[in-house]
């Protein structure tokens, strides 16, 4: 393939290679000449309809194995109609269907496989034949389940007795139909017309024949079909289908069709392909007379591109904020020509489209006059004038006059001329009478797409000449990057970890530079020892007060605003009055999602165990003086929590409220993670109670960060005693030392890592910067530091014997464990409770205390009840008084 250069063909004024889009950068953009075909593409593709089609099966078979389960009536009745129904037909008719089935079921995928033999078609023919045998191994596992594990439901409603055999039950699963169906499915002979008719004769006339014979029942039937369809899917997403993708040779075929005279086409493809399956595929064509053309070709395996991205914003956004996951190429060829020609009649500068058409059965051709110039993104910042922004914006306006939402106004669809004329590009994912929210966001989108290339001053200001004030203010609460592309997402997260990364190097730096040189205030050489250690106390004290106050001040000026805060700033200036609550435009978080499948995954793992404990009789043999105890030792927990938190504060903090606000916490840690939750509500509690922000965040990391040490430190102590009890000696347990050894084994990994190793030695030189100053402060208050410590053993202890006390509540001396074995059951579900994503870590921390409990020796019987009480005392019935302290502290103005 020899590189594009000047085109023959091209008339005077006709802008060369140098001017067509996104060729200014050679290192983001590569042009490969098409002369009758492409470069080789893959052979096989990963369709995700083909993924969808399988989890549907799946879906559809688990659906119907439950109805069968637990619809028992519904099922004998359905069984005794279709034998009543099917009884009453002729004998004759009932032995020419058996015997037409029983030939075509074997003659039909021959005949198929003959016919795409002949158009060397073998690649689909092996694709079936791997269906059939993986469909084939699928039956006789699910006729072994059926026969020796399924409950009797399913067995009776799969099953019945065999015609020739009263003693013989008949097969669950068809085992030459089901890899017949996965065949037929898998070469794609339910897209022939013909071919399908065929099938679907012959499947019903197998499917009579065999009821009426009695030789199978109606879910049998039902599930045969689910399995061949499900495997013949789930082979097709797993080897790949064959590439459809239209060729160089196709698409000069399609020009000369609707009556052009390519000479040439070069493929044009910008580095970002992020959003490529939203642009289609683009062509420079130079003709043998007349100017250049840009020809988009849109085609199946295109539109698959981002389809689960397209759909995951479908479930999370709202429906106004999202646009249709799957489209026909009908479609697709609809809505951009509709687009194309609204937008020039809006008086917006797009390129214009002058013909359509069909690329064989699997894609479409949009030719459009060709632009030239460059993108927005390819222009150097001394060549973004304030002219071309205000340009930039009329375009926009024209659009939004007429109610059309472009929808990605990016650097890469805002293309100059060389004239300085802008030009909205690719207009295929616009929307046609757009609601306001939509026209918003898109007035959000460039106000961020020109923040990035010229701040935010200049973006807002050339925005406000030519929308006006009212409107740009309007759009403040579609400023948030879930209302942003893809690609403008990625690079505020780049830009944000960069604006991170120098906050935190500003603060290593102070640290460094205030820390006092010892080389040059200490006494020389030839001082006495005894000098050396008669060292001002106070001006030791005074050097540090100085080393803390320096990091603050450089963590002040280092600290940064974001692009949107900066741009929600520009506007206020002008409309102070401005909204600025972000629209709620998510119907669903990834946090949401992943804590309702933890959830019910625990809930489930808890009901399982609870099936077979009769609680009657447990309560009422309950020891009540236990629960007393089990209360009080929860209600303690709340002051614990603050001596361990105000431990790590120098200032002055009431110790009341603060217990109140730990008891807020526990309304918080149900709306939150656990180890978010309580972080920032105490960090909050101790900036309206007069901390500096800086010094809040230090003192919950240095309490976060000690108690961290001492969960360990205790876990592994109570672990090694827990080990030690059963035997004389004191060698730890095997469990102990293999999690010694697991530990080991991680650090070496991360240590020899570079990525790893780079990556923990950021987090800790960022938290020791803050935190070490912090502890320097408590050290100089012992009794502080002990209050922290105290309170800290003091909060173990109380959830310990809380859990101890709800064991002893519902067991006897035969059934009691010890404290150690308690202690260390407690500290790992605690652990387990922080990590995980559910809210009070629910699901995760029932788990796991339930089969520690039972790991270290407690009856089934008596550790789900001792775990429920434990987790309602310590979790479910905090959560009233919680929300009645965190409203009593909200009112206050403490939270």
């Amino acid at each position: 393939m020899k590189q594009q250069g000047a085109h023959p063909g091209d008339t005077e004024g006709t802008p060369d290679a140098s001017s067509r889009p996104d060729t200014a950068d050679p290192d983001t953009v590569h042009i490969d000449e098409v002369e009758g075909d492409e470069p080789l593409l893959p052979a096989r593709v990963h369709r995700p309809s083909d993924l969808m089609r399988l989890l549907g099966g799946v879906l559809a078979v688990v659906v119907l194995l439950a109805i069968a389960a637990f619809a028992h009536g519904t099922t004998s009745g359905l069984e005794q109609d279709i034998n009543k129904g099917t009884g009453q037909a002729p004998d004759l008719l009932i032995k020419i269907a058996g015997l037409a089935s029983s030939i075509a079921i074997l003659l039909v995928p021959v005949a198929f496989a003959i016919e795409r033999l002949i158009k060397r078609d073998g690649l689909r023919i092996a694709d079936g034949v791997l269906a059939a045998v993986l469909a084939h191994g699928v039956t006789l596992a699910t006729d072994l389940w059926v026969a020796r594990a399924a409950p009797d439901s399913i067995q009776e409603a799969l099953t019945q007795p065999s015609p020739g055999d009263i003693h013989a039950l008949t097969d669950p699963v068809h085992g030459y139909l089901a890899p017949v169906i996965a065949y037929m499915t898998a070469v794609g002979m339910s897209r022939r017309p013909r071919w399908r008719a065929v099938l679907w004769v012959v499947l019903l006339l197998d499917a009579f024949s065999m009821l009426v014979t009695g030789y199978t029942t109606p879910f049998s039937i039902i599930l045969t079909v689910l399995i061949g369809w499900t495997v013949a899917y789930g082979t097709l997403y797993a080897v790949g289908s064959p590439n459809v993708r239209p060729t160089g040779r196709t698409l000069m075929a399609g020009l000369r069709t609707v009556g052009f005279r390519p000479v040439s086409a070069a493929r044009v493809e910008a580095a970002d392909a992020a959003e490529a399956g939203d642009r289609g595929r683009r062509y420079f064509v130079t003709l043998e007379d007349g100017p250049p053309l840009d020809v988009t070709v849109v085609d199946r395996e295109q539109q698959a591109q981002g389809f689960f991205y397209r759909a995951w914003r479908n479930l999370a956004l709202r429906g106004f904020a999202t646009r249709s996951s799957l489209q026909s190429l009908r479609q697709a060829l609809e809505q951009e020509a509709l687009l194309a020609y609204a937008a020039i009649a809006a008086g917006a500068n797009a390129p214009k489209l002058i013909a359509t058409s069909e690329l064989g059965p699997d894609a479409v051709m949009l030719v459009y006059e060709h632009s030239g110039g460059r993108t927005l993104d390819s222009l150097a910042d001394e060549e973004i004038t304030d002219d071309l922004l205000r340009d930039t914006w009329h375009q926009v306006r024209a659009l939004q006059s007429r109610r059309i939402a472009h929808r990605r106004l990016v650097g890469d669809a805002i293309l100059v001329d060389r004239s300085g004329t802008v030009i909205l590009t690719d207009l295929r994912v616009g929307e046609i009478a757009a609601g306001d929210l939509l026209l918003r966001m898109d007035t959000s989108q460039l106000l961020v797409t020109l923040g990035l290339r010229v701040g935010a001053e200049r973006a807002v200001a050339s925005a406000l000449s030519v929308l006006g004030p009212d409107t740009v203010a309007d759009c403040l609460p579609m400023l948030q990057p879930i209302a942003l592309s893809r690609s403008t997402r990625a690079t505020l997260r780049k830009l944000a970890r960069e604006r991170a990364e120098r906050e935190r190097e500003a603060v290593l730096e102070a640290s460094r530079h205030s820390r006092p040189a010892r080389a040059e205030h200490g006494a020389d050489d030839d001082a006495p020892p005894v000098a050396l250690e008669k060292v001002d106390k106070k001006a030791v004290r005074a050097e540090q007060r100085a080393e803390k106050r320096a990091i603050d001040e450089a963590l002040e000026e280092a600290r940064e605003e974001d692009l949107l805060a900066q741009i929600r700033h520009e506007v206020l200036r002008i409309r102070p009055q401005a909204p600025v609550e972000p629209a709620r435009l998510e119907r669903v978080r990834p946090r949401t999602l992943i804590s309702f499948i933890a959830g019910a995954i625990g809930a489930y793992f808890l009901l399982t165990q609870l099936t077979h404990i009769e609680f009657g009789p447990l309560i009422a043999n309950a020891e009540w003086g236990w629960v007393a105890a089990a209360v009080l030792f929860s209600a303690a927990s709340y002051v614990a929590a603050a001596m361990a938190l105000l431990g790590f504060v120098p200032e002055r903090v009431p110790f009341p409220r603060t217990v109140a606000a730990q008891v807020a916490g526990s309304f918080v840690k149900i709306v939150a993670p656990a180890a978010v939750g309580g972080v920032a509500l105490n960090t909050r509690f101790l900036q309206r109670a007069g901390v500096r922000p800086g010094l809040a965040v230090a003192s919950v990391g240095a309490s976060q960060l000690f108690g961290l040490g001492c969960h360990i430190l205790m876990l592994l102590a109570f672990g090694y005693l827990t080990g030690t009890e059963k035997t004389p000696s004191l060698t730890p347990s095997r469990t102990v030392i293999g999690g010694l050894l697991t530990v080991a084994v991680l650090v070496l990994v991360v240590t020899s890592v570079p990525f790893l190793r780079k990556f923990v030695v950021t987090r800790v030189r960022s938290l020791f910067a803050g935190v070490v100053p912090r502890m320097l402060d408590v050290l100089q208050r012992p009794q502080k530091l002990v209050t922290g410590i105290g309170g800290m053993l003091l909060l173990t202890a109380c959830f310990v014997m809380c859990l101890d006390a709800s064991i002893r509540a519902f067991g006897d001396e035969t059934t009691s464990v010890s404290l150690a074995s308690v202690a260390v059951v407690f500290l790992a579900g605690n652990a387990l409770g922080s990590a995980a994503p559910t809210p009070g870590g629910v699901g995760a921390v029932e788990a796991t205390l339930t089969v520690g409990l039972i790991a270290v020796g407690l009856p089934k019987e008596v550790a789900a009840p001792a775990v429920l009480l434990f987790r309602l005392l310590t979790l479910w019935l905090p959560v009233l008084p919680g929300w009645l302290a965190f409203n009593h502290l909200t009112r206050k103005a403490a939270l």
